[in-house]
């Protein structure tokens, strides 16, 4: 199969659904040649049957980023599928109600939504490294734009930032490695991850008043996943630490 990502493999995970960027990103991923690998914590036989619906089988790996145990035995567990990896997606992210009020919430509020959704991208990529070190990678990871205050999102905003800069330092330590780091700022989408947020309308609001430029489909998670398997791919061989907007221009326009 011809494609951007041609003889390349990639690990993608944090798939929940199929409406989620990860599954699009692992479905463009294959229409582009990439064999892909799935992770999944939880409820493994639903994400296996999610896994079904993509053009070609991907085996599903158990994954909980915050379990050292699953951490430590991921290369042998891959090692199972492929010897080598080009490119790995991040695309994990989880706050705890209370990460969603930013006076009211608990330092075990805050450190769980910064430990799933910043270190495990040090944690994750580090883990990969036998295999991305083999011929130089990919990594890239899902934020939503921290360099402003959101309404409601309150610490996920300060996770989002913190996976921001863990992004810069992997690119900074990682790129004499031949391993690249970049994220991709989506715009909201009516996901798993958006029911946890109480006032996600008036996040979304935002961009449904008309202030996106290019327009915004709350809906439609393909424009992000095209930008991920664009980073994946060898057209952006000296882009690391970069963070590529995909939210119809409201990170420019001071909405």
């Amino acid at each position: 199969m011809s494609g951007i990502l041609a003889g390349k493999r990639i690990l993608v995970t944090g798939m929940v659904t199929d409406a989620s960027i990860a599954f699009h990103t692992a479905r463009i991923a294959q229409e582009e040649g990439a064999e892909v690998l799935l992770t999944g914590f939880g409820r493994l036989s639903l994400i296996e049957r999610f896994a079904g619906k993509l053009p070609k089988p991907a085996p599903v790996i158990e994954l909980d980023v915050t379990d050292q145990d699953h951490l430590d035995s991921l290369a042998d567990r891959i090692g199972e599928h492929t010897d080598t990896l080009d490119g790995v997606v991040h695309s994990i992210a989880y706050g705890p109600q209370g990460a969603f009020s930013f006076l009211d919430g608990t330092w075990d509020d805050v450190s769980t939504a910064v430990h799933v959704s910043a270190y495990s991208l040090k944690s994750l990529t580090t883990a990969c490294l036998p295999f991305l070190e083999r011929r130089g990678g990919s990594v890239v990871g899902l934020t939503f734009d921290a360099a402003v205050a959101w309404p409601h999102y309150d610490w996920m905003g300060v996770a989002k930032a913190a996976l921001e800069s863990t992004s810069r330092y992997l690119a900074r330590d990682l790129g004499d490695r031949g391993i690249r780091c970049n994220l991709v700022a989506a715009g909201p989408l009516r996901s798993m991850a958006a029911k946890s947020i109480s006032g996600f309308a008036d996040l979304a609001d935002v961009w449904t008043t008309h202030r996106a430029p290019a327009g915004w489909d709350l809906t439609d998670p393909d424009p992000a996943a095209r930008a991920v398997v664009a980073l994946l791919s060898d057209f952006f061989p000296r882009t690391t630490g970069e963070i590529v907007h995909v939210d119809g221009g409201v990170h420019m326009t001071g909405a």
